[in-house]
């Protein structure tokens, strides 16, 4: 208890509050973990398949308390678990202060949590990835940490923590198990554009906002997509093949629509991980990659340097390929998810997903965006789900079953959302009530205040951060309530 009033007396006042930065714990590296792995159901929902699959999962235990320690839960998403453990150090500065138990399950599918091996990506095989087989999951998970460190309501409330998809699966966790979750971080989570609740040109839009704030930007891109667009039209893909150095050169429409999502995708990372330093969660990227970008297109054209070269090396600063060309077709997979699929047998297990539940419909129109027109509507996400899945799109499904805009029967969540994030627009942005709480960073790219403290961080993150702290202790405030039974 001691521990949570030095911590609120922190928060009384912002400037107070701030100063818990400073007593935060630092870690010059990301701290260790143990991988364990646990039998799954690969149905949890089909009582006469008694089939399994090793789950993986990452736990910390060196500063867990059992006696009033929470358990900080990370909701882990389209990707290798270790990867969402090496850049959320946001749970790693307070899990010490607050005696927490920490753990990282990994979703399946993704991973090393791959059902049937190699085979898990075929159509036969693939139907056992969904959200709610995942979220149960974790929800029989945590159940069994509560038997594993003897842990209780009362006195080790669950708290759920996640990012862009992992968050929201925390949101959706605390919908379907409040009786396991007490409350959750839901950081950059797009909850109504994935539900097909938002206009299809918002990203594509607040990508090109991005841009747009420095100063001569988003005309020079403008002027290079059209370079791109008179070349093809008089068939000079051989022109295009050499201005961008392309390993194996474009000869048709269909080459040159793949070059252009190839360079649309390099901006769209580009201010999703728009942050103060240079990182490498989703590339190797300086410090605000957005401005320096911008800077680098305005000064190489300021040089006289043609506007597709110019274009090609802006494109380098996302694709830096060490070798002498660019393999567009290795570092952007064309997929039913347009703001990008990743890489690898992750990507595939993310096409599925965006055919089944997370409907990521959105389309560039030249008007409200910097991009050429590349449209892409339900339409071609049906025909392309079809030949790719065999999955006919239930559209209405996600809103259905995760509740659209209505949920405001929810409680004891914090929706953040950096404001530099292309996904801000697509989930919450006010309070919908005194336990569903808004938090808007506004300096920050996509949940930016998920990662570690920095010196660079801007002051928006850390009030961020601050105001997501007194949301946690309230929730295990609330839990004391409880009676100590097991979930």
């Amino acid at each position: 208890m001691i521990k949570y009033i030095l911590i609120g007396i922190l928060l009384i006042s912002s400037l107070e509050g701030l100063k818990l930065h400073k007593k935060i714990t630092k870690f010059n590296n990301v701290p260790k973990f143990k991988t364990l792995y646990m039998d799954q159901y690969l149905d949890h929902f089909n009582k006469r398949d008694d089939r399994t699959y090793k789950q993986r999962y990452l736990i910390n235990d060196e500063w867990f308390n059992p006696n009033d320690g929470p358990v900080f839960f990370y909701a882990g998403n389209e990707g290798d678990i270790e990867s969402f453990w090496n850049n959320t150090g946001f749970m790693f500065d307070i899990a010490p202060v607050f005696q927490a138990l920490v753990v990282f399950p990994e979703h399946r599918y993704y991973g090393e949590s791959l059902p049937f091996g190699d085979s898990s990506f075929d159509q036969d095989k693939i139907g056992f990835l969904s959200v709610e087989q995942t979220m149960a999951d974790y929800a029989v998970l945590l159940t069994k940490l509560q038997q594993d460190y003897n842990l209780c309501r009362k006195k080790n409330p669950i708290i759920a923590f996640g990012g862009s998809y992992g968050g929201i699966l925390a949101a959706y966790m605390r919908y379907k198990y409040p009786n396991i979750v007490r409350g959750a971080l839901a950081a950059s989570a797009p909850i109504y554009l994935t539900a097909g609740l938002a206009p299809s040109t918002l990203f594509f839009q607040d990508v090109t906002n991005d841009f747009d704030k420095e100063s001569g930007c988003v005309p020079l891109v403008r002027k290079a997509f059209d370079a791109m667009e008179n070349a093809a039209k008089q068939g000079d893909y051989k022109l295009l093949s050499a201005k961008f150095k392309l390993c194996n050169p474009i000869s048709d429409a269909a080459g040159y629509k793949h070059l252009l999502l190839w360079m649309r995708n390099a901006f769209t990372i580009m201010a999703m991980v728009d942050y103060p330093y240079p990182a490498s969660f989703l590339g190797d990227l300086p410090a605000w990659p957005v401005k320096y970008a911008c800077q680098q297109l305005v000064n190489d054209t300021a040089k006289g340097v043609d506007i597709l070269t110019s274009f090609k090396n802006l494109a380098g600063i996302l694709y830096n390929d060490t070798s002498s060309c660019f393999d567009i077709y290795e570092q952007f997979i064309e997929c039913a998810d347009p703001t990008s699929c990743g890489l690898g047998n992750d990507a595939k297990s993310w096409d599925y997903q965006a055919c089944t539940e997370l409907n990521t419909v959105q389309e560039t129109n030249g008007v409200t965006d910097m991009f050429p027109v590349i449209s892409y509507n339900e339409e071609l996400r049906e025909e392309y789900c079809l030949k790719t899945w065999g999955v006919k799109v239930r559209k209405e499904w996600p809103s259905i079953q995760f509740w659209g805009k209505h949920i405001k029967t929810a409680t004891n969540i914090v929706f953040s959302n950096g404001l530099l994030d292309p996904w801000h627009n697509g989930g919450p942005l006010t309070n919908l009530s005194d336990s569903l709480v808004a938090v808007l960073i506004e300096d920050g790219a996509h949940h930016l205040d998920l990662r570690g403290s920095d010196p660079n961080d801007p002051q928006s993150v850390k009030v961020a951060r601050y105001m997501e702290i007194e949301q946690i202790i309230k929730w295990i405030e609330e839990a004391k309530n409880e009676p100590c039974d097991k979930f």
